[in-house]
């Protein structure tokens, strides 16, 4: 998808989200090694591609200190913007801090929070409306055709920006992460034919249902080396777990994206 001159998002998007793996001390040292490893990258000093990490609450004011050009943002935010929330996060402190990104809608939320649609659809409208960028979670929950999961995640976007969309600022961005669920924590991610598939009837059905949304499609579930150069022009870019908690392997992708944009251009 061509970014337009006023878009807040990078043509490509390399995403992590860090869960609770790390503590924060780790986290910190993290980001700075990260930080270090990835500076000067072609892809990032281009402006093409951004590299963009989730931590913990707690640690991301000081992983805003050290990031450099990383773009920090939060694991979940909260659907109300104040009140008597008791340990709830607002998307207006988040955004107060300097965050980018929130992450809505992941399936560990739905599972062990008991997230609903009406939930993550009024998160997702929580973060439009502070100017944040939705990373939007979705996927299907058993493997199967590629039609039957397209037909279940265009469902869940349309769920989680339908009432919104009359409402959404001419700024407004979002990043639709395409994580099929039986593949978070596999030990291989869909077949590249598989997420293809998924991902180009999700692109044109989201343009079609949104046509004024600024959309990236990235794809999240046991990603790793190699599978972008498989996917091609098919994603955005991808959501990484485990595999990018070895600072190293951050480059790696960051390389290998490159030359995806190279055989693309």
């Amino acid at each position: 998808m061509p970014k337009s001159s006023s878009s807040p998002l990078p043509d490509r998007l390399i995403g992590t989200s860090l869960k609770m793996y790390m503590g924060h001390r780790q986290t910190v040292d993290w980001a700075v090694e990260v930080s270090a490893l990835t500076h000067g990258h072609p892809t990032l000093t281009s402006g093409t591609v951004g590299l963009a990490v989730l931590p913990q609450f707690p640690s991301i004011p000081a992983c805003l200190d050290v990031a450099g050009h990383l773009l920090v943002g939060a694991q979940n935010l909260a659907a109300d913007d104040d009140g008597a929330r008791t340990g709830e996060v607002s998307g207006s402190v988040l955004a107060e801090i300097g965050c980018r990104y929130v992450e809505v809608g992941h399936a560990e939320r739905r599972q062990h929070f008991h997230e609903t649609d009406d939930i993550v659809r009024a998160k997702t409208a929580a973060a439009l409306r502070h100017g944040l960028i939705p990373i939007l979670c979705v996927g299907e929950a058993n493997a199967g055709s590629p039609e039957s999961a397209d037909a279940e995640v265009v469902a869940q976007i349309r769920s989680a920006l339908s009432p919104t969309a009359g409402d959404l600022p001419t700024s407004a961005a979002v990043v639709i992460a395409y994580e099929p669920i039986w593949a978070i924590g596999a030990l291989q991610p869909a077949a590249p034919d598989h997420i293809i598939a998924v991902c180009e009837a999700v692109r044109a059905r989201t343009r079609a249902h949104f046509p004024s949304l600024d959309f990236r499609l990235i794809y999240g579930g046991s990603a790793g080396p190699g599978l972008l150069t498989a996917l091609g022009s098919a994603v955005d870019g991808l959501f990484l777990g485990r595999f990018a908690h070895e600072p190293d392997s951050v480059p790696r992708i960051l390389d290998e994206l490159a030359d995806v944009i190279m055989l693309k251009s």
